[in-house]
């Protein structure tokens, strides 16, 4: 990393942040009409939601691999092949003629995605100073959300001229963009990569076997988080349901809640760097858990939307943490390999946090589900600060 002392931000501003606004804003270009392409092609509600979902289960799927692969190949190598996969994969998506070449294209856009935010992660951890760390991370985040916000606008505009494949061709073009600034930008990290060229690779397992305690204690903080984070996105819709509102007062909420969440980006950041990523970890997991325990209390649009937007603000606190924990923790050999490992739990949480929601309503109701899911993030602020805060406390040791 950088020494800190004359560190500038405009110096990263493209290379580091451009390609993570462009790739995740040719995702969320794509994701509210996934479901309606499969519809054309002839799915049924219950297939269209499958096949969205391959998206995350090649995001699942495709950690432990992207780590290795980074470890064999570099940073910027792995950045610049899965955006140019991600490009084709978005192309087929748009116009397979096929469900199943559709839900295909899905999957491997899910696994060049998992590829590219493992390496953008480990970019960010070469190019950052230490002390600065934290809120790089956390613009890092915020650029994503910027993006998720930006994509579905722009794919909007395309879909009235050219129907659904409009979305799809602005999504892959936004794909190739991120690709190109990789590949046009200054070559930040190039002496890291070199010197990391040179040390021996261990195998990913052997890696997890080595770092097992900590995967299985701050870990499953991460697991916690992202389930809270997974849950929170497909809830949000299914109260709005539940209470009778319609899909016009369903998206102006998630997208007020999707404003909110930039707006605590950089103070979380700072709060992690000046005062100990502890602090960010019980304000996320205190606001989001309240949240989710006041929900069922929310029974009109102005109710759920004020439980919308603090759920949003106390997400947005936290937008980097997860990515500034594995940092903290990844080790100088075999880094890759680590990030994967670490991003494993993290891709864990975000399949069980739907998976526990839906098993959750179908068993009892939306309204236990969301009870649950709070009293999921207080049990995980009584584990997790405590690693948090033993890991805070080591950091300042170093």
């Amino acid at each position: 990393m950088g020494s800190g002392e004359d560190f500038g931000w405009r110096s990263i501003l493209v290379p580091a942040y451009g390609p993570t606004l462009l790739s995740a804003s040719a995702a969320g270009a794509v994701v509210p009409i996934a479901a309606l392409r499969a519809d054309e092609l002839g799915a049924s509600l219950g297939m269209a939601a499958f096949v969205v979902a391959l998206t995350g289960v090649g995001q699942l799927l495709g950690v432990l691999p992207a780590g290795a692969l980074v470890a064999r190949i570099g940073e910027r190598s792995t950045l610049i092949r899965a955006g140019l996969l991600d490009v084709a994969a978005l192309a087929v998506a748009g116009w397979a003629p096929s469900l199943w070449l559709m839900g295909l294209a899905l999957l491997v856009s899910g696994l060049a995605t998992s590829a590219f935010f493992l390496a953008r992660q480990g970019y960010m951890i070469d190019v950052l100073p230490h002390r600065l760390l934290a809120r790089g991370m956390s613009l890092l985040g915020g650029a994503m959300r910027a993006g998720l916000l930006l994509g579905p606008v722009v794919g909007a505009l395309a879909i009235a001229p050219f129907g659904l494949q409009g979305a799809y061709g602005v999504a892959a073009l936004l794909a190739l963009g991120s690709a190109l600034t990789v590949l046009t930008a200054p070559d930040l990290t190039a002496d890291h990569e070199r010197a990391r060229a040179g040390q021996p690779r261990a195998g990913i397992f052997r890696v997890i076997r080595r770092h097992a305690r900590l995967l299985l204690t701050q870990g499953v903080g991460v697991t916690v988080i992202s389930a809270l984070r997974s849950a929170r996105l497909a809830i949000l819709p299914l109260w709005a349901l539940h209470i009778g509102l319609d899909g016009v007062d369903s998206s102006q909420i998630f997208a007020a809640a999707g404003v909110a969440e930039l707006f605590l980006v950089y103070p979380g950041g700072w709060i992690m760097d000046r005062l100990g990523r502890v602090w960010v970890v019980a304000a996320l997991l205190v606001i989001v858990s309240g949240s989710f325990l006041a929900l069922p209390l929310a029974g009109t649009k102005g109710e759920l939307l004020a439980v919308a937007l603090v759920m949003a603000l106390g997400n947005g606190l936290g937008s980097g943490i997860v990515m500034t924990l594995g940092a903290d923790a990844a080790p100088s050999v075999d880094r890759a390999q680590f990030l994967g490992a670490w991003r494993l739990t993290g891709e864990a949480g975000h399949a069980s946090g739907t998976l526990g929601l839906s098993a959750v309503t179908a068993v009892a109701s939306l309204p236990v589900a969301a009870v649950a899911l709070g009293c999921l993030g207080l049990g995980g602020l009584a584990w997790t600060s405590v690693w948090m805060a033993r890991a805070d406390s080591e950091r300042r040791t170093r």
